[in-house]
């Protein structure tokens, strides 16, 4: 080998390192200016402020220009030609706070400057532009605007009046006897820039009662909603009520034939029990009867899979096979699970569980198509915990049609029962909806087996922490 080859391959090395980098430095500037990304600025508040200093920066304008012409032109003294352009100007500032305030500093600047100029008029002299200067024009143009945009189209009409007139006094009635008539271009200008401020004005107020519009009409919906919900909670439960008060009236009516000679008194509050039992059983049928009557169709069986009619006994999870069967027909995957011991529960107990869980395999339905669906209850010795997962939905859901009614349900149903419910978005890209139902029986307290006597308190999860919830069905 000789010594020029080594050499040549580190040459060739080097060649080939400087092409990288020069072919790398090409691909990062072609990233950087070879785009068409979106790079919006942060919001900021000081945008807002931009029009003031639009105003503000015309007016720095109109003050020096005005002076200038008024000065050199017009052939007043300097220092009285200042003052006029400062009231000119000023009322430009004024009117971004006060704008009728403003109009009339404009106007009287304005007149002051007119009656000035024609004191300093000679025949054959220079025709200066009058009544309105070319500065004071563009001012007053601008307080026109402001004043348009911020008062009632009423005060916007009569300002543009008197403006009108006050230049037609000026100009035709008054004269002068050497300049160059600005009124007729003034008042057709004024005009302009009044309508343009009078539409942009409408338009602002009708966006705004579109905008207030809308949140009445989401805020009565979600009344109404909300009020829908707890008639449909009140009628269920009045079954439950009923149903106990039936058995009330009944042993009541059948307790004197289980005892041995029975006293007259015994009898006598054994059918007070009964009469009264019987009362109640009567209002809360009347009660029932006007809620299914404003809600005709509000037990229809279309809701959840749930095939019940209107009078059917309201459904315990005992019904929670058949519940989750009717939902795997419907094309949802489910399984369901339980753990714990299982107790016997207070039917709203019972029912609120159902409920849950019924509504909250339909917002999967609805929500998550192609997703997988997961009930796992956990019997606990001081309530019952209701969990319903779901995976990821593998299709985009359809549109909602309206204000839906199932975490609003929920939320109402634990809340009559002092439970505990979070609705929250999973990591993994699935929703989870988990309720605590507690039940006071000390009854199963006293042989609960799962709490230990030196650990009284419950398993940190089940009062999940309500911060974290998520409304998003």
């Amino acid at each position: 080998m000789s010594r020029v080859e080594p050499v040549t391959r580190w040459g060739k090395r080097q060649w080939a390192r400087s092409r990288v980098r020069a072919e790398g430095a090409l691909r990062v500037l072609h990233d950087d200016l070879w785009t068409w990304r979106a790079d919006p600025l942060p919001p900021s508040v000081w945008l807002r402020w931009f029009p003031h200093g639009v105003v503000l920066l015309a007016a720095f304008g109109v003050l020096v220009g005005d002076a200038a012409q008024l000065g050199d032109n017009g052939g007043i003294e300097p220092g009285f030609a200042f003052l006029i352009a400062v009231a000119q100007a000023g009322a430009m500032a004024l009117a971004l706070w006060r704008p009728v305030a403003a109009w009339w500093l404009s106007m009287a600047g304005m007149l002051v400057g007119a009656f000035a100029v024609r004191a300093e008029m000679v025949p054959g002299g220079y025709e200066f532009t009058w009544p309105w200067t070319a500065a004071g024009l563009i001012g007053h143009l601008f307080v026109m605007l402001l004043l348009a945009l911020r008062v009632r189209t009423r005060v916007s009409l009569e300002a543009l009046a008197l403006t009108a007139l006050t230049t037609y006094l000026v100009q035709g009635v008054m004269g002068a006897s050497n300049y160059l008539p600005t009124g007729q271009l003034a008042v057709i200008l004024f005009t302009v820039v009044v309508v343009l401020g009078i539409a942009l004005r409408g338009r602002r107020e009708a966006r705004n009662e579109l905008a207030e519009q809308t949140t009445l009409t989401a805020e009565e919906r979600a009344r109404r909603t909300l009020l829908e919900e707890r008639g449909r909670i009140a009628r269920e439960l009045h079954d439950v009520v009923a149903h106990h008060m039936s058995v009330i009236s009944i042993q009541a009516q059948v307790a004197p034939l289980l005892v041995e000679n029975p006293s007259d008194e015994l009898k006598e509050n054994l059918a007070g029990i009964r009469q009264n039992a019987l009362e109640a059983l009567t209002e809360l049928r009347r009660v029932l009867g006007v809620l299914r009557a404003e809600h005709p169709d509000a037990l229809d069986g279309t809701e959840g899979g749930d095939t019940a009619a209107p009078h059917a006994p309201q459904p315990t999870l005992d019904r929670l096979d058949a519940l989750v069967e009717n939902i795997r027909a419907a094309g949802l995957a489910v399984t369901a699970d339980s753990s714990g011991l299982r107790r016997p529960l207070p039917p709203g107990v019972e029912l609120s569980a159902y409920r849950i869980v019924q509504e909250a395999l339909s917002n999967v339905l609805r929500h998550a198509p192609g997703a997988s669906a997961e009930v796992h209850l956990v019997h606990l010795p001081i309530g019952l915990r209701v969990v319903v997962s779901n995976t990821r939905p593998l299709h985009t859901p359809a549109p909602s049609q309206g204000a839906g009614h199932g975490l609003l349900g929920m939320r109402e149903r634990v809340a009559m029962l002092d439970g505990t419910l979070t609705a929250q978005s999973l990591p993994d890209g699935g929703y989870q909806v988990a309720a605590f139902l507690p039940v006071d029986a000390p009854d199963l307290l006293t042989d609960a087996p799962d709490l230990p006597a030196d650990d009284p308190d419950p398993p940190p999860d089940l009062f999940p922490d309500p911060s974290t919830e998520d409304d998003t069905p």
